[in-house]
């Protein structure tokens, strides 16, 4: 199997858990108590994230902006 290469935006909630979210597939996120922990989550989500989907239908991560209002 040809190795895939995702980003994923992390946030810390107000409970210093860390959320992942993966851009690239639609409703792929995972959670830990350490990045590492989620890290490892979120490797396991993209497998199963993978399976349910066809490659083509994955969107390219383009990057993020600031936007100040």
């Amino acid at each position: 199997m040809n190795k895939q290469e995702f980003y994923v935006l992390i946030e810390r909630d107000e409970d210093g858990i860390y959320i992942g979210e993966v851009p690239q597939l639609k409703a792929c996120y995972s959670q830990g108590e350490t990045i590492d922990e989620l890290m490892q989550n979120i490797r396991e989500v993209i497998e199963l994230c993978l399976e349910e989907i066809e490659l083509e239908s994955t969107s390219e991560f383009i990057g993020i902006q600031k936007v100040v209002v």
